[in-house]
């Protein structure tokens, strides 16, 4: 869903997908790693190339690439990006607008769905439904929509705070650990609850 379109090495690719996918990535990397400036400006530029094509989809598509991205991090704020551009998205934009939101979806849209979000978006939970998405991000994007329809299980939590800390992602790793802290307090483990709340604070500090 990410993906704009895939890149082939003939014809040439136009000047505004080789600017849309390198801006996409930058823009990506920057907001999971709170570098918020920087973030801002790349979405802005990724944003615009899209629009340059007047194609309604591929602008819904960046759009649902920051609400991935916000989820990814535990921002669970509305898609309002997205909103204006819903009635001449496709089926699977809207899906997926949907699936971020962890608004239940029919097996129809489900089908819709990028494979690595099927399981979760069919109903399945806990850790079983994430261990086997590849990439990073995805797996950020699914444990969140886990955690967000309450389908999250402690190995969850676990495994989405280990992949953002892999990657150096500054805004999901404290996401990440203070749900995790948040669940020890609940749970009475406070020995616990203290261990993560110290590892936000080293990911707090400035470089």
């Amino acid at each position: 869903m990410l993906a704009l379109t895939a890149c082939g090495n003939k014809p040439r690719q136009p000047d505004w997908l080789v600017n849309a996918d390198g801006a996409q990535e930058r823009y990506e990397r920057a907001y999971l790693s709170a570098r918020d400036r920087v973030a801002q400006a790349e979405f802005t530029r990724f944003r615009s190339e899209v629009a340059s094509t007047a194609q309604p989809a591929l602008v819904a598509r960046a759009e649902l690439t920051r609400c991935a991205v916000q989820v990814a991090s535990l921002d669970f704020t509305p898609c309002a990006g997205f909103e204006p551009l819903r009635r001449d998205a496709s089926d699977a934009e809207r899906a997926y607008a949907d699936f971020l939101a962890g608004v239940p979806l029919s097996p129809e849209q489900a089908k819709a769905l990028p494979e690595a979000y099927r399981g979760v978006a069919g109903g399945s939970g806990g850790a079983a439904a994430v261990k086997g998405i590849e990439v990073p991000l995805s797996r950020l994007v699914a444990a969140a929509v886990l955690l967000r329809t309450d389908r999250a299980d402690p190995e969850v939590l676990q495994l989405a705070t280990d992949t953002a800390s892999a990657q150096g992602w500054r805004r999901a790793v404290m996401a990440w650990l203070g749900a995790q802290a948040l669940r020890a307090e609940k749970a009475g483990a406070t020995e616990e609850a203290a261990r993560l709340r110290r590892r936000m604070q080293l990911a707090a500090e400035e470089r």
